[in-house]
């Protein structure tokens, strides 16, 4: 990630799509152990390496699985965004971008075993991030003329693209870093990091877009948008360059017009480059990733989408310069993963049911350090 600058509705209904998606409650009673996915974006290979899921968090790799398209090689945080490993609602399915070929791959999830079921271009160039909704997929591409593209996406996970579901971002090189939907599919949102822009486009019955509704996000360095599960958007604030312990967390609502409009603004993650956030299942919490500081930080999500600190703010801390990218929590809320791309590790934080509090649980040395790696997604 670069340190500067640049951070309720109606149901859609999509032609042709009998994709189901399982509730929050049918997750909590599948038995199947949990397991957790990372991304090497290798530029010659790209794969998803797969790791089983212990009672106590641990893990313990089961496999590697090409996507079949190439990755942008690179060093730390190459693809500078958030969501390029994204799980489907249900967890049947795992999209994966392939940044060097721009290409997106999507593999049917057995447990901590895939099978890649599909292979499409993404009507773009340098894709680096990835969004699901029921029979809905779009890709982010960050390359060339900056856009998104939709696919409709079938329960085996064959991808088709939409018609005329190109959508243009608000320059060519706007540096998109996110991309999420609401939770009832309506908006689909996406972050660019050059203008500090937050798109919102409306999801229309055949599965393309409206026009672009621009807002300006309030802080500076928007990097990554997700959702609570009451429809507030969350968006993740790097600081302005120079900064110390600068980076913020915002949440908003959307209007039916699709502006923003501010719920909590500003709050302090009191740690560096704040790039990546992850709003637990139960729709308790959010937690934020500070990679300059190796910290972890957490807030409380109220009912109307206000943000508070969870005790002192930053609750997690990986050895310095773990370098933590992308981070993940499972579906039971018990569990947050970390990506640690700097110490080639995966960091292991248990939840406390009670408040969201975090424990180190262990720091797992699984991945190449300085290698490229982007994506983390797990149940």
């Amino acid at each position: 990630m670069r340190r500067v600058s640049r951070g309720l509705m109606l149901p859609v209904l999509v032609a042709s799509i009998s994709y189901s998606v399982a509730t929050q409650a049918q997750f909590a009673r599948q038995s199947q152990p949990g397991a957790v996915f990372v991304m090497n974006n290798s530029a010659s290979r790209n794969e998803v390496i797969s790791f089983t899921r212990a009672a106590d968090g641990s893990l313990q790799q089961a496999g590697t699985f090409a996507t079949g398209g190439r990755g942008t090689g690179g060093v730390t945080d190459p693809l500078e965004s958030q969501g390029s490993l994204t799980l489907s609602q249900d967890h049947s399915l795992l999209f994966a971008v392939n940044g060097g070929s721009s290409e997106i791959s999507a593999f049917q999830v057995h447990g901590s075993n895939l099978a890649l079921v599909d292979k499409k271009p993404t009507g773009g160039a340098e894709p680096n991030a990835v969004a699901q909704h029921g029979g809905l997929v779009y890709v982010l591409n960050v390359g060339g003329s900056s856009n998104v593209v939709g696919f409709t996406v079938g329960a085996n996970g064959q991808l088709r693209q939409i018609p005329n579901s190109t959508r243009f971002l608000t320059t060519n090189n706007s540096e998109g870093a996110s991309l999420a939907f609401s939770p009832n599919g309506q908006f689909l949102v996406v972050t660019e990091r050059a203008t500090n822009n937050i798109d919102v486009f409306q999801v229309l019955a055949n599965g393309t877009l409206s026009p672009i509704v621009v807002n300006t996000d309030s802080q500076p360095g928007a990097f990554s948008v997700t959702f609570a599960p009451n429809g507030a958007a969350l968006v993740s604030e790097t600081g302005p360059a120079g900064g110390s312990d600068a980076s913020t967390i915002s949440s908003y609502s959307i209007l039916a017009n699709g502006t923003l409009s501010p719920i909590s603004t500003g709050a302090a993650t009191l740690g560096n480059a704040n790039c990546w956030n992850v709003a637990t299942p139960n729709g308790l919490w959010v937690y934020v990733s500070n990679a300059a500081s190796s910290t972890i930080s957490g807030f409380h999500i109220a009912a109307n989408g206000s943000l508070t600190p969870i005790g002192s703010t930053v609750l997690g801390i990986n050895p310095t310069g773990s370098g933590n990218l992308d981070i993940a929590v499972t579906a039971d809320s018990a569990f947050l993963y970390t990506l640690n791309s700097g110490n080639g590790t995966i960091g292991v934080f248990a939840i406390t049911q009670q408040g969201g509090a975090l424990t180190n649980v262990s720091e797992d040395q699984v991945i190449l350090a300085k290698a490229g790696f982007n994506g983390i997604a797990a149940f």
